[in-house]
């Protein structure tokens, strides 16, 4: 079971976190650029081949000490099918590093649509009537309930099937979430907390051996006191949390999310920890050739700061 890996993962590493490979062109270092644009050209495959060597030290130097991976699809869509090729590859390299790989996707359509999206992440696609196959082949995605059960519900029948987990979107991190997520309805009770019983509903057939569903929520870190009333009215969800560090979330703000186990949620950072060698104290001290080791050290102060904040390992 999805969740039972996570969590086993999680302690075994001592650290809640993820660190998100959500790049841009920019955010790779000079010297990696130059030689791909030297072999490539300054193209889309140039760009590309720059991205996966990147992401793939930046896996080399972070896996022994986080759990998992999150890469948000959009920031490989953006650079077209040589963009989907190094999402893929990216994957491939984390998955043989050890590391879970989840995706931020945000996938929801009517069932039948939905039911491919799944497929593609989650399941297996079908070749012939003999025989089918994984494509991205990862272990977690973010869905968007905003069709309802309809939409989700294939998303849960491959994770019972698979072994896979999904996270949907409740409270969301970004400044304008409150626009529909916080309206109220005819119950007195907002969006997000109908959200949240749906998810403690929709997750009670995958509940693994440490109490939690593969069936989580994403709950951003930039709405801490949000978080506290949806901590409690999902007792078995874990939940994803996006908006740590470059969106001005805290390791306190985070620490709501989590249950009084100490468990109950993972905290995903990206901008914060794959461009940390471009803060003025280390680009002084130790150059862009170093980024790798900026984005260990980076992840183990957040690894510790968390600890910290949920008085956890």
């Amino acid at each position: 079971m999805f969740i039972d890996k996570l969590i086993d993962r999680i302690k075994e590493k001592k650290n809640p976190s993820v660190v998100g490979l959500d790049p841009r062109i920019e955010y790779v270092p000079r010297f990696i650029k130059e030689k791909a644009f030297s072999l490539y050209g300054e193209n889309m495959k140039g760009a590309c081949e720059s991205i996966l060597e990147f992401n793939k030290r930046i896996i080399d130097a972070v896996y022994d000490i986080v759990p998992a991976v999150k890469l948000q699809t959009a920031y490989y869509e953006m650079y077209g099918i040589e963009g989907l090729k190094v999402f893929d590859e990216t994957i491939k390299y984390a998955k043989n590093k050890g590391l879970l790989v989840i995706v931020d996707g945000k996938r929801n359509d009517i069932s039948s649509t939905a039911q491919a999206y799944s497929s593609a992440y989650l399941g297996r696609t079908e070749i012939t009537c003999n025989k089918s196959e994984a494509a991205f082949d990862v272990d977690a995605l973010t869905v968007n309930p905003f069709l309802g059960y309809d939409g989700i519900k294939p998303f849960i029948e491959d994770c019972k099937k698979y072994e896979k987990g999904i996270f949907i979107l409740v409270k969301t991190s970004n400044k304008s979430s409150g626009q529909i997520q916080d309206l109220l309805t005819y119950q007195g009770k907002s969006v997000y907390e109908i959200l949240a019983e749906y998810v403690e509903e929709w997750g009670k057939d995958l509940i693994g051996k440490y109490g939690y569903s593969s069936v989580g929520a994403v709950i951003g870190a930039t709405y801490p006191n949000q978080a506290k009333i949806l901590r409690n009215i999902m007792k078995h969800a874990y939940i994803l949390v996006p908006g740590y560090g470059a969106q001005g979330g805290t390791a306190r703000d985070a620490a709501h999310s989590f249950g009084r186990d100490g468990l109950g949620a993972i905290v995903n950072a990206s901008r914060s920890i794959m461009c940390a060698y471009q803060s003025d104290t280390w680009s002084c001290m130790y150059g862009e050739e170093r980024f790798a080791e900026a984005a260990r050290a980076e992840a183990i102060k957040m690894r510790d700061e968390i600890n910290e904040a949920t008085g956890g390992y």
